[in-house]
C-alpha cells in the first residue's frame, strides 16, 4: 500500500482528503503521523507556489507522495486581496474575527454588485523527487455586509453564494464539500492522479 502524506494539521481537511482518495490503494497519513517538521515558510506569490513549496519540502524529508494545498479569498474590488495573505490579512497573529473585520472595513464603501469574490484552492501533489503537479478549484460569490451563519471558519460567514441563497457558513459540511473550492480542486486532483498512476 502506497503511503501518502497530507501536509496539514487540520483533521477536517485530512478526513476530506482520505474520503476522496478511498478508491486508491493509499495509506493516507497526516504530517504529524509522518514525523516532526518545522513550520514551512510560505513565500510564494501565488496559491500554487505556496502549495508546491510545502509539497516539495515534505516530499524531500519523507521520500513519499505528498499532497499540500494553499487556499484563500480573492476580492475583485481589492485587486485580488487578501489572496495568499488570507490567513494573516489583519497581521501575523490575526484570527478569523480580525481578518473579517479588516475585510468589511476595506469594503465599507463598495456597493453590493461590486463585492464579487472567489475562494481559491490550489493543490500540489509531489509524486516523486522530480514530478509535482498542481490543480486549482474555485467557487464564486459575493462579500456580505456582516457575518451570517455559524458553520465553517475563516471568511465563510461573509461569503454569500447567490445560487444557494446562503453564505458558506450557513451550509452543512456535506453541502459545503460538494461545492467548495477545495472540493472542486480535489475532484481535479483525483482525475489527474488516475492519468499519472
Amino acid at each position: 500500500m502506497k503511503k501518502v502524506v497530507v501536509a496539514t494539521k487540520n483533521k477536517g481537511k485530512l478526513k476530506e482528503i482520505k474520503e476522496i482518495l478511498k478508491e486508491f490503494d493509499f495509506d493516507v497519513i497526516s504530517m504529524e503521523e509522518a514525523g516532526k517538521f518545522d513550520d514551512i515558510e510560505e513565500t510564494g506569490g501565488s496559491f500554487e507556489e505556496n502549495a508546491i513549496i510545502k509539497a516539495s519540502h515534505i516530499q524531500k524529508l519523507t521520500d513519499t507522495m505528498v499532497i499540500a494545498d494553499d487556499s484563500g479569498l480573492e476580492v475583485d474590488a481589492l485587486n485580488g486581496e487578501p489572496g495568499v495573505y488570507s490567513a494573516r490579512y489583519a497581521g501575523e497573529h490575526a484570527n478569523d474575527l480580525k481578518n473579517n473585520q479588516k475585510l468589511l472595513e476595506a469594503l465599507k464603501d463598495v456597493p453590493e454588485e461590486k463585492r464579487t469574490a472567489r475562494f481559491v484552492c490550489a493543490i500540489a501533489v509531489a509524486l516523486d523527487g522530480q514530478s509535482v503537479f498542481t490543480v486549482r478549484g474555485t467557487v464564486e460569490g459575493l462579500i456580505e455586509q456582516a457575518p451570517v451563519g455559524t458553520n465553517g471558519f475563516g471568511y465563510d460567514p461573509l461569503f454569500y453564494l447567490p445560487q444557494h441563497g446562503k453564505t458558506m457558513a450557513q451550509l452543512s459540511p456535506d453541502e459545503k464539500n460538494k461545492i467548495s473550492h477545495r472540493g472542486n480542486a480535489l475532484i481535479s486532483m483525483v482525475a489527474e492522479l488516475k492519468k499519472r498512476l
